[in-house]
């Protein structure tokens, strides 16, 4: 625990058996309680190899996506009494060290929402952050925080925390079952007046590494696109859309 709050990592997992023992070699259980993984019907040796490793498992029997995937991640992490939900991929192209950073400041109450900021390290293209990746990166972050008024860093990092009442707040069950549901949960904080902090982030591009190729990256940016006009014209009152709808559907806790 930290400052008396149980912390939870979570895992959405797909085709991570390469990966999936040395990502979790490296957290600090000292200070993590728990860490519960979602395979999204793998076809390697995930579940086999998180459950040798005693991790609590959960395994969709259909191919739900990305986004699917978080909604089971959190409603699972809640359930099993989570203050604070930490995502962490198991391809590890994210540090495990940073668990502690990232989830310390919402433990003790000073944001809502931390994300581990690829770009505030000025290592992401050292990192392997193939090249229009960085650029598309930088234009879709500029987009969004002239639209949703904020001055993150980026909004397209993986490494993310949470406390319990943002999850159990937000309209989660109204987005995307694909990868922008990223995207959207995080307009959808800054929607609803949550508190985001960023922490540099290190991160790792390499074979086994997941990453979305050229054409679903074209169909996430359009994506973020939208969902940030949907923002602002909410905003205005000139739109209804469900995720930014107080009434939304939550997750099923």
């Amino acid at each position: 625990m930290l400052f008396g709050k149980k912390i939870i990592v979570v895992m959405p997992a797909y085709n991570a058996e390469k990966t999936l023992r040395q990502t979790y070699a490296e957290i600090p259980f000292e200070y993590i309680d728990e860490v519960i993984l979602v395979d999204d019907n793998s076809s390697d040796r995930t579940v086999e190899v998180a459950r040798e490793l005693g991790v609590r498992t959960f395994v969709h029997r259909d191919n739900r996506g990305y986004g699917g995937n978080q909604k089971t991640c959190y409603t699972e992490a809640i359930r099993h009494g989570a203050d604070v939900v930490v995502m962490l991929h198991p391809d590890y192209q994210y540090t495990p060290k940073l668990l502690v950073a990232l989830s310390s400041l919402i433990a003790v109450g000073q944001y809502d929402a931390v994300l581990g900021s690829r770009i505030l390290s000025e290592g992401a293209v050292k990192g392997g952050m193939p090249v229009y990746k960085y650029i598309a990166n930088r234009f879709l972050t500029l987009f969004e925080n002239t639209l949703l008024g904020k001055k993150l860093s980026e909004y397209h990092t993986g490494y993310r925390a949470f406390s319990r009442e943002l999850l159990e707040a937000l309209p989660l069950n109204e987005n995307s079952e694909d990868f922008v549901f990223d995207n959207q949960m995080l307009a959808q904080i800054a929607y609803f007046g949550f508190r985001i902090g960023e922490v540099s982030c290190p991160t790792k591009y390499f074979e086994d590494a997941s990453s979305i190729n050229l054409p679903r990256s074209i169909r996430y940016g359009l994506g973020v696109v939208w969902t940030s006009i949907a923002y602002r014209l909410s905003k205005w009152g000139l739109l209804h859309s469900r995720i930014f709808d107080s009434d939304g559907a939550r997750l099923a806790l």
